[in-house]
C-alpha cells in the first residue's frame, strides 16, 4: 500500500481553503499512485479552533464541507482527514475519518484529552467510547489521535490516563499504528517526539506513522516534523521541519519482520503549482538509522520566523514595523521580521531621546541598512520636553520613574500612529525575561500586535543573534558587545535594576517553566533573597502581562495561554 503523508498548514476557520490545500494533495497523490492520504488531527478547521467549536453555523459548515468536499475526493485514493464531529447527543468529538469510495468508512475518536498547558479539550470535546482497528486493503490501521501516543507507561515511567489506547489497538489486532496529530513546537519537543515515537514502536513491533500539522495559529507553532518509524525503531522517514511537506510511503509486509514502512520520495505539492500527470518525486530529508539532525538554536530561529509570517498573513496583513533603540532586542526582532515577510516589507523606525547615545543611534541605522529595511528616525524631544513641562506644571523635572516611562510611551504612540495611517503591524521587542520581571512599561514599549520574544529569555535572544550573524554581520557587533541599556535616563543600563541575565534567567527557568519553589531553586546555590525578590517581581508583574500582545511560544512553558494566574492574590 502506497501511504501519502501530508503534512499541512491550516489557517483556523477557514474550511473552504483548508480543503482546497486537501484536494490539491489528493490530485498530486493520486497521480503518483497513493492508496490513502494521511492528513493531521482537525485538518479541516485547523488546530486550535477554540470556542469556534461553540458556534452551530461554524460546526454545520464542517459537517457541509466533510460531505461534499472532503467524501468525494475519497474516489480515488482512501483518506483519512481529522474533524470536528457530532455525535449521538450533540456531543462533539475529535474524530479520525476513513473515506473510501466517495463516503465515510469508519470514525475513531480521540481518547486521550489534555487539559494542561495550552491544552483545553475536555472544554469541547467528550472522549471516545471505544477503539477498535479498520481493515483496509491488507492491514489494520490502528487509528490514534495526537494525545493518544502519549500515555505509555515504559517510557513516561507513569500514566496520566487509565487507558493506553496504542496498548488496546495492538491487542485488538492492529498492525500499524497512525497518529493524527497537531503538537505544537517547543525548544527540544522533536528530539522528544521522535524518541517517544520510535520507542513505541519497538515496544509494540508495529511501524507507526505520524502526520503532524505545521504553521503558526496565534501563540503556536507547530514545526510539523512527521515521521514513519519502523518495528525495529528505524526512522523510515522524516518530513520538513517548519514547512508544509507531502512524502510518500510504502507499506508492505514481509515474511521476517512483519509490516515495514519504506520511503519513497517527497512531493512539491501542497499549496504550489499544479502538477503534470506524472509529479516528480524528490528525496526525502535523509535520517541515518539510530541518529537524528540535532536541535539548536536555529529551530527556534525558524520556528519564531514561521510564527511572525503566518501571524501576518493570516490576520491579513503584509507589513511591520519595529522600533530600533540600537539595542539586542529590536535587532533580533527586526532580523527575524525581514527573514519571514521580505526587506521591502519590514519598516525600523528610531526614536531617540536626550539619554539615547550616539553609539544606538548608530547601530540602529547600521541594522537597517544590513538587512535592507525601510529606515526612518523620529526624534522624540519635543514631545519629551512638553510632558515633562506639562506634568511639573513649569518646575524641573523629577526625573522619576514616571518620567523614564513616558519616553517609551511617546515611542509606543509614534508606532501605533504609523501603524494606523500606513497599515503596519507593530512587532514588541520585549523579551521573556524583561516580561517575567516586569521590567517593561505598559502602552510604551509593550503596544503592539505580536510580541516576537515574549518567550526568548535575554540569553536566548543573544544565542539568536549570534545566529542571525553565522554567515555574515547583519546586527553590528557593537550591539552584541554593549552592556544591556533602556536608555531612559544617564548611564542607565539593565544590571542596576536586574540581576546579571545568566543567573535571573536561570531562576525563572526553573521557577515559570520548571515550577519550582524558592527554596528548591535556592538549593541549586542561588542566593535565597535573590530568589525571592525576582519571585516577587513575576508575581507582581502578571497585570502587565494580562496587557500585552500574543506572544509566539517556542518554550515549555510561556506566559499566556499555557500559564494561567491569578492577577489579584496573595501568597499566604
Amino acid at each position: 500500500m502506497r501511504i501519502a503523508l501530508a503534512q499541512l498548514n491550516p489557517t483556523i476557520g477557514d474550511i473552504g481553503g483548508n480543503t482546497g490545500k486537501m484536494r490539491k494533495v489528493v490530485e498530486a497523490v493520486r497521480r503518483a499512485g497513493a492508496d490513502l492520504v494521511i492528513f493531521p488531527e482537525l485538518a479541516v478547521t485547523g488546530y486550535p479552533p477554540r470556542d469556534l467549536l461553540c458556534r452551530r453555523d461554524f460546526l454545520r459548515r464542517v459537517e457541509e464541507a466533510l460531505r461534499e468536499e472532503v467524501a468525494p475526493l475519497s474516489r480515488g485514493p482512501a483518506l483519512l482527514v481529522g474533524a470536528p464531529v457530532q455525535g449521538e447527543g450533540e456531543f462533539l468529538y475529535n474524530a479520525a475519518l476513513l473515506y473510501t469510495g466517495g463516503s465515510l468508512c469508519f470514525r475513531q475518536d480521540k481518547s486521550l484529552l489534555p487539559n494542561y498547558d495550552v491544552f483545553d479539550e475536555s472544554r469541547y470535546f467528550r472522549p471516545a467510547r471505544e477503539r477498535a482497528p479498520v481493515r483496509l486493503g491488507d492491514f489494520n490501521l490502528g487509528l490514534t489521535i495526537c494525545e493518544d501516543i502519549w500515555n505509555d507507561k515504559d517510557y513516561w515511567n507513569r500514566r496520566l490516563y487509565e487507558i493506553d489506547p496504542v496498548e488496546e489497538l495492538v491487542a485488538k489486532g492492529a498492525d500499524l499504528i497512525i497518529n493524527l496529530s497537531a503538537s505544537p513546537y517547543h525548544y527540544g519537543k522533536i528530539g522528544l517526539r521522535v524518541d517517544m515515537i520510535r520507542s513505541i514502536a519497538r515496544k509494540y513491533g508495529r511501524p507507526l506513522i505520524y502526520a503532524n500539522q505545521v504553521g503558526g495559529n496565534d501563540e503556536l507553532i507547530f514545526d510539523g516534523s512527521s515521521l514513519a518509524v519502523n518495528p525495529s525503531g528505524q526512522v523510515a522517514c522524516l518530513a520538513a521541519g517548519f514547512e508544509e511537506d507531502v512524502v510518500l510511503l510504502e507499506v508492505a509486509r514481509t515474511d521476517a519482520m512483519g509490516v515495514l514502512v519504506r520511503a519513497m520520495g517527497r512531493l512539491r505539492c501542497p499549496a504550489g503549482e499544479p502538477v503534470d500527470a506524472a509529479p516528480q518525486l524528490y528525496p526525502c530529508l535523509e535520517v541515518s538509522p539510530g541518529h537524528l539532525p540535532g536541535e539548536d538554536i536555529g529551530y527556534v530561529y525558524r520556528a519564531l520566523v514561521l510564527g511572525i509570517a503566518d501571524y501576518l498573513r493570516k490576520t491579513g496583513f503584509r507589513k511591520a514595523l519595529v522600533g530600533l533603540s540600537g539595542g539586542i532586542d529590536s535587532s533580533v526582532t527586526a532580523a527575524l521580521a525581514a527573514a519571514a515577510l521580505g526587506p521591502e516589507n519590514v519598516l525600523g523606525v528610531s526614536m531617540p531621546s536626550r539619554y539615547s547615545s550616539p553609539g544606538s543611534r548608530f547601530d540602529a541605522r547600521k541594522l537597517a541598512e544590513n538587512l535592507g529595511i525601510a529606515f526612518r528616525e523620529v526624534p522624540i524631544e519635543r514631545m519629551f520636553s512638553a510632558f515633562l513641562e506639562s506634568m511639573n506644571q513649569g518646575g524641573d523635572p523629577c526625573g522619576d520613574l514616571a518620567e523614564e516611562n513616558i519616553q517609551a510611551r511617546i515611542r509606543g504612540n509614534i508606532l501605533m500612529f504609523i501603524s494606523n495611517r500606513e497599515g503596519y503591524l507593530v512587532l514588541t521587542t520585549g523579551n521573556k525575561s524583561e516580561m517575567a520581571v516586569g521590567y517593561c512599561t505598559l502602552y510604551g514599549d509593550m503596544s503592539g500586535g505580536l510580541a516576537v520574544l515574549a518567550d526568548v529569555s535575554k540569553v536566548m535572544v543573544y544565542q539568536l543573534a549570534r545566529y542571525i550573524n553565522r554567515e555574515r554581520e547583519i546586527i553590528p557587533h557593537s550591539v552584541l558587545v554593549k552592556p544591556p541599556s533602556a536608555e531612559l535616563k544617564p548611564g542607565q543600563v539593565d544590571q542596576d535594576s536586574l540581576p546579571p541575565y545568566e543567573v535571573l534567567d536561570a531562576i525563572l527557568q526553573a521557577y515559570i517553566e520548571e515550577e519550582k519553589s524558592a527554596d528548591e531553586i535556592a538549593a541549586r546555590g542561588f542566593d535565597p533573597e535573590l530568589v525571592r525578590e525576582v519571585i516577587r517581581k513575576v508575581d507582581r508583574a502578571e497585570y502587565k502581562r494580562r496587557q500585552a500582545a500574543p506572544g509566539l511560544r517556542v518554550t515549555s512553558r510561556a506566559f499566556g495561554m499555557g500559564r494561567r494566574m491569578p492577577v489579584a492574590w496573595r501568597a499566604g
